[in-house]
């Protein structure tokens, strides 16, 4: 009897140090909820048509919003907020990303997955700089139609000198009218590529098959 109860107790014991000390799973931390919440109300969005920002609140765990995806520890690894109905940026062309997509975005350095795609934003000189330079650990980034306005090869030497990890980039109708430069050649991980719908000026089939790791090139 007595070996019986001193089995339990240690069992016990040992169940309840596993449980302290093992990581909780979507129990976000407290400086990654302030940053999505500045991120939040730092954009200008149509509450009546999002289905993701508008149920981002402080009394909820920021690791259960929807859009966003959390590691073991509560930080913000995936950010979709892709169709969100985010309007700011284009209705006045003095505003950039600054304004549009507040500085907390590049804040949340563990990113892995980013989203913005198919949202009303522009990218101007710097912008994207901004929106990319703290994310060295980002896998996959989508900016499908968001306008993209940089001169001659700005948008590929920011891609490849803040993005090493980066597996898959999806740029589709994003307006760019500059070259296609090697320097994207940097991105040795990088293995799904759309460029679709943008009016790029230099042979891009020649410089896709330089990249070794690509199973789905896609541009026009």
């Amino acid at each position: 009897m007595k070996i019986s109860l001193l089995l339990q107790l240690s069992f016990i014991t040992m169940l309840v140090v596993f449980l302290i000390d093992s990581p909780v799973y979507g129990h976000c931390l407290g400086d990654q909820k302030a940053l999505l919440l500045k991120l939040k109300n730092g954009l200008t969005f149509d509450s009546s048509r999002s289905t993701k920002l508008v149920r981002w609140s402080q009394n909820t765990d920021c690791c259960q919003w929807p859009g966003v995806s959390c590691d073991q520890k509560g930080h913000a690894l995936v950010l979709e907020l892709d169709s969100e109905a985010i309007f700011s940026g284009l209705e006045n062309p003095n505003q950039s990303i600054r304004s549009s997509i507040p500085m907390e975005l590049s804040r949340l350095t563990k990113l892995m997955f980013l989203d913005l795609s198919n949202v009303a934003l522009k990218l101007e000189r710097g912008d994207l700089q901004t929106l990319v330079g703290n994310l060295a650990n980002l896998r996959e980034l989508y900016l499908d139609e968001v306008y993209i306005s940089l001169k001659r090869i700005g948008w590929c030497s920011t891609l490849s000198s803040s993005l090493p990890q980066l597996r898959v980039l999806s740029m589709t109708d994003c307006g760019i009218s500059s070259p296609f430069d090697p320097v994207l050649l940097n991105l040795h991980f990088l293995s799904v590529i759309r460029l679709d719908g943008n009016n790029l000026s230099s042979i891009v089939p020649e410089l896709l098959a330089n990249f070794t790791k690509l199973t789905n090139p896609q541009s026009q």
